[in-house]
């Protein structure tokens, strides 16, 4: 299986610089390549080599704001193959506007919803065209399409050069693709622990997705992983005692009384395209939801069951959470009945197995 976050990188990339009369001078480019089977016929050492050149946009500095500050922000999103052969793109506007956003908030010209979208489409329709993405598998729906292979895309800004404190007037946006698979590491148990370390300050940059934003999960999560946990969670910075996120994904909890309930969204909260969505399955299934403040001490005492979204989550389920000691198991360390519902609903739409009633699925010609 394909994993999550290979360096794979597909033919064509996309890039576009904001010019200083307010537009962007788009680039699609493609990137050295052979088809996919001789590709797939090379040494591991040609390999390497290939790829690497796909990896490489000298046009742009190695000394900027985003290097040198963290100055950036990016993006997650998938495109799924569909049962007919063709491609799919899962909310794209949602990921444009949050882009957006996100270069607002970071101080610098806003890249457009409108030319997301597009380039966003266009990017997988040419790699599509040379037959780089994978083929859609009837064997994935036995397990909800949770070992079903995407395309990932990850759409990122760049600073122009700079080394002293400034903001970005001139930033980049790249858009690259890979193919990927199953997020989580399979070999660990679902399992989660609370840390004392903080993602985002009230007042931050928290609700942006920037570069920076990811420093202390990636550090948290890693440090857990080797204690056997697969996911750590993060709490308020003020009290240490609301629930916020996890290390990669948004955090729910199906209550014993019946009630999904997730942590509000607010300046320390990232406002993920998997969570809107989730919520809105909800909905739609009658279940009652509030986005509300929750204790850790609340859900680990009335959740029946607990589960993360994300970009590459999906919905992922959590067996138990650990808070200072003291272990929460969630149904039995078992998948739950609502959980499983949301996931194979979520997933089959994505994958065009179940119907798409919201317009989500966006086709890429």
């Amino acid at each position: 299986m394909a994993s999550a976050f290979t360096l794979s990188i597909y033919p064509w990339v996309y890039t576009a610089q904001y010019q200083s009369d307010g537009n962007w001078q788009e680039n699609y480019i493609e990137k050295p390549h052979k088809t996919p089977e001789e590709e797939a016929a090379l040494s591991p050492e040609e390999r390497d080599r290939l790829l690497a050149s796909r990896n490489s946009f000298p046009e742009m500095p190695l000394v900027n704001y985003t290097t040198q500050y963290g100055l950036g922000c990016f993006e997650g999103l998938k495109a799924y193959p569909q049962p007919d052969g063709t491609l799919k793109i899962f909310r794209p506007d949602e990921n444009g506007k949050r882009m957006q956003a996100s270069m607002e908030g970071l101080m610098m010209p806003a890249y457009p919803e409108e030319l997301f979208t597009e380039a966003v489409r266009e990017v997988v329709a040419r790699n599509y065209k040379i037959g780089f993405f994978p083929r859609y598998d009837p064997e994935w729906a036995r397990d909800g399409f949770v070992s079903g292979h995407s395309i990932y895309l990850r759409p990122f800004s760049y600073s122009e050069p700079g080394i002293g404190l400034n903001l970005s007037k001139k930033p980049w946006v790249v858009i690259v693709s890979t193919p990927v698979g199953s997020y989580f590491d399979s070999e660990l148990r679902p399992k989660a622990i609370t840390t004392e370390l903080v993602r985002a300050m009230p007042g931050g940059t928290g609700w942006i997705k920037c570069d920076a934003n990811y420093v202390t999960p990636i550090l948290v999560k890693k440090r857990v992983e080797k204690q056997g946990y697969m996911e750590a969670i993060f709490l308020d910075a003020k009290e240490q005692k609301y629930v916020e996120e996890g290390s990669s994904c948004n955090i729910f909890f199906f209550l014993k009384e019946g009630t999904l309930v997730t942590p509000k969204l607010g300046d320390t909260i990232l406002p993920g395209i998997n969570r809107k969505s989730v919520l809105t399955l909800a909905h739609d299934k009658g279940v009652k939801v509030e986005e509300r403040d929750i204790t850790i001490d609340e859900a680990m005492a009335d959740a029946a069951e607990c589960f993360v979204t994300g970009t590459a989550a999906g919905v992922a389920y959590l067996e138990s959470i650990t808070h200072k000691g003291k272990t929460a198991v969630f149904n039995n360390a078992e998948l739950g009945d609502f959980t499983r519902e949301l996931l194979l609903t979520l997933k089959g739409i994505q994958y065009g197995a179940v119907e798409d009633r919201h317009d989500w699925m966006v086709p890429i010609g």
